[in-house]
């Protein structure tokens, strides 16, 4: 992960340096193939950390996220429902199930229709009314739960091959234990007195305190207690078409 200071002319932070907290936005890791050199030209697929593509870093490199998990992953996104949504797309299109825990489906309706391609991959229930989803090593499970400031304790919660991610549009009374118990946090922008929160709470430094009170739509600060990165949110002709342009507030 890297650590950034304000963003620049283009909105994201520069660089400052890499630190690799060992989980968060790196893939998980798995057993690796070997072959002989003289076969490696076969090889017609690439190797890396897998997981979704959530944006690029500060060096215009992909930043990937790894949703599909065989241990209990939670994350944490105080931000917008764009955001949210656009990674329930692309988990979905990596082949996992989505479970949308939400109080307001009208604002889901067009993306659980769009998405899959006329398969049933995304499922949208009522607040707390969750039932168990079944994930395996060959069928994963995003939750997302949209559940407002203060979302009840749900009765899904991570398991292996199950994530949940718990968007929170601004913080609350209930925000510092969700953070503090997250495996992952994403920050969008925020005030000044919730960034300073916030920073309390994950431990940043005061340089990213005060880059988020002036993020940009598209970027998000993603980090553990080991390390941070700031990402831009990259959409596709498809997302927009469907999502519409990046916002912080819906």
């Amino acid at each position: 992960m890297v650590s950034g200071g304000a963003p620049g002319a283009s909105g994201v932070p520069g660089a400052a340096h890499r630190t690799h907290p060992g989980y968060g936005l790196i893939g998980p890791r798995r057993g690796r193939q070997t072959l002989p050199l003289e076969d490696l030209a076969a090889l017609a697929l690439p190797i890396g950390d897998d997981g979704v593509i959530i944006g690029v870093d500060e060096q215009n490199q992909p930043a990937v996220l790894g949703f599909n998990r065989p241990e209990p992953f939670d994350v944490v996104l105080v931000g917008g429902l764009w955001t949210a949504q656009v990674l329930a797309f692309r988990a979905a299109a990596t082949g996992a199930r989505i479970a949308i825990e939400t109080g307001r489906p009208h604002l889901w309706t067009n993306l659980v229709q769009v998405a899959g391609g006329g398969q049933q991959c995304m499922t949208v229930f009522d607040v707390g009314r969750v039932p168990p989803q079944g994930p395996s090593v060959g069928s994963p499970v995003l939750v997302v739960r949209d559940c407002g400031m203060r979302p009840p304790r749900g009765r899904v919660s991570a398991l292996p091959w199950q994530s949940v991610l718990t968007l929170l549009p601004y913080l609350s009374p209930v925000a510092p234990r969700l953070l503090e118990h997250a495996g992952l946090v994403g920050i969008q922008r925020v005030s000044p007195d919730e960034a300073r929160e916030i920073g309390r709470i994950m431990g940043l430094p005061q340089s990213d305190v005060t880059a988020l009170s002036t993020l940009p739509d598209w970027v998000t600060l993603w980090c553990t207690r080991a390390g941070r990165q700031f990402v831009t949110v990259q959409a596709t002709d498809a997302e927009t078409g469907l999502l519409g342009s990046p916002r912080r507030v819906d």
